[in-house]
């Protein structure tokens, strides 16, 4: 058994040298590393009574593109073999579509020509010499994902749908975010249990479901998806672009492709194993003699049919969007115009991360606040947040300034203010100073028999 995951370069190369020779190659050997010019493994084949070499160039990578196997053509051309010579590339992952079609052109069987060896065909060739070659990226190469962006809207649409909650943000003024996506793997596995359950009385319980188990498939071992994420995938509806038709760089400042952890196997296998415990109860019945009893009913395992297992990428968009000092994260599933969102922090205070009540923005530090820390500037009058104001206490009451400048400004102005003005500054602090005055001239004309 070989796991091609848990294998460095190195080892990949010596194990496709074993498969080679038991494919029936011969004088198969592995170039020397420190010479290595594009030419791993040497072997050489017998073709209609005729000798001819093979080069071949192993990669253990997700994806080849075109230039390998044009390096591997110019290999084989300067390649010292007295005779006929082709070219053969054996990757675990798979090949672009502009490197299939250079092998194409070259051909694949021709002298001279390039054979691509991808990782679903390692598998079939481990199937025909009884080896055991699999991991994620030979097992499932999917080609498809949910589609990261909404048809009709930008890129950047569900960033500034977000920020229109957020009171005192001028739409014109904002940036555009930096968004990148993670194509997250993920698996579909439907299913058919049916069962029946007797006991002497009869029947007591049967099964008869179908279910679509939505795998989050990983490196790691597998997790079930729940809620919205489960209803983006398991959606047969959802729309999906084919990632060779569409490259996702073009539309995004970044892109990553996790790769599946386990077999196509394995998944069903696990599968099978959830829906067996899902789908166990325990049932109460009566008996003939009038007792009662209970039976835990669980499916065997060929109670339940795997119908169909579909693989798909599941797009995580993530933005970032920069105001000011901050930065806010605002992260989804995404599957065309419908998306699950995991981050929002433009719905979040900066000081203590509330999420519920209104949230406006600072346009002096760029901060998004709940009402508890957004005051408002004193001599602009616009919305300043506790964490960046500039404060002092005027009338006995702290007013909050965007720099340093207007409280000095505004320090001259309150100098110069008649005391009619100044206690406006405090109105509370005014009112109160009335009452306690009317009511201390009320005690003193009372204890002097005026009133």
């Amino acid at each position: 058994m070989a796991i091609l995951d848990d294998l460095s370069g190195y080892e990949f190369e010596d194990l496709m040298e074993d498969v080679f020779r038991h494919l029936g190659y011969e004088n198969v050997r592995v170039s020397a590393r420190s010479a290595d010019e594009g030419r791993d493994i040497l072997m050489e084949e017998v073709v209609d009574g005729r000798r001819r070499a093979v080069v071949v160039e192993c990669k253990h990578t997700d994806t080849v593109s075109r230039p390998v196997v044009q390096k591997l053509h110019s290999a084989v051309a300067t390649y010292d073999y007295d005779g006929p010579k082709r070219g053969m590339v054996a990757t675990t992952g798979r090949f672009t579509g502009p490197a299939r079609e250079y092998a194409e052109n070259l051909g694949a069987n021709r002298d001279g020509g390039v054979a691509l060896l991808d990782g679903s065909d390692l598998r079939e060739i481990g199937d025909e010499i009884g080896m055991d070659l699999y991991n994620g990226r030979i097992e499932i190469l999917c080609e498809e994902t949910l589609r990261p962006t909404h048809p009709t809207a930008g890129r950047d649409a569900p960033v500034f749908e977000a920020t229109q909650e957020v009171e005192n943000l001028d739409p014109t003024r904002i940036p555009s975010p930096r968004t990148t996506v993670d194509l997250e793997p993920m698996v579909t596995v439907s299913t058919r249990t049916s069962a029946t359950f007797e006991t002497g009385v009869g029947v007591i319980h049967s099964l008869d479901e179908t279910n679509d188990l939505v795998l989050h498939a990983n490196r790691g071992h597998p997790r079930v998806a729940e809620g919205a994420v489960r209803e983006l995938v398991a959606n047969r509806s959802a729309p999906r672009i084919d990632l060779e038709e569409t490259p996702l760089e073009n539309r995004f400042d970044a892109v990553s492709r996790e790769r599946y952890g386990q077999t196509e196997t394995e998944y069903k296998e696990w599968a099978v194993d959830q829906i067996q415990q899902r789908q166990t109860t325990t049932v109460h019945y009566t008996g003939d003699n009038n007792v009662d009893y209970q039976k835990t009913c669980t499916p065997n395992r060929s109670d339940v049919s795997v119908l169909d297992i579909d693989s798909v990428y599941l797009p995580h968009v993530r933005s970032r969007l920069s105001l000011g000092e901050y930065a806010y994260a605002y992260e989804y599933y995404a599957a065309g115009p419908s998306r699950a969102t995991t981050a929002n922090d433009l719905h979040q205070c900066v000081h203590c991360g509330a999420v519920d009540g209104t949230h406006t923005y600072c346009e002096n530090c760029g901060s998004i606040n709940c009402e508890d820390h957004i005051k408002t500037e004193r001599l602009e009058d616009e919305p300043i947040c506790t964490g960046c104001a500039v404060t002092e206490r005027f009338a006995l009451k702290t007013k909050y300034f965007s720099d340093e400048e207007n409280l000095e400004t505004f320090r001259r102005r309150y100098d110069e203010m008649p005391i009619h003005k100044k206690a406006r500054e405090n109105v509370a602090l005014a009112v109160g100073v009335v009452f306690a005055s009317l009511f201390v001239a009320f005690i003193l004309l009372s204890s002097a028999g005026v009133l």
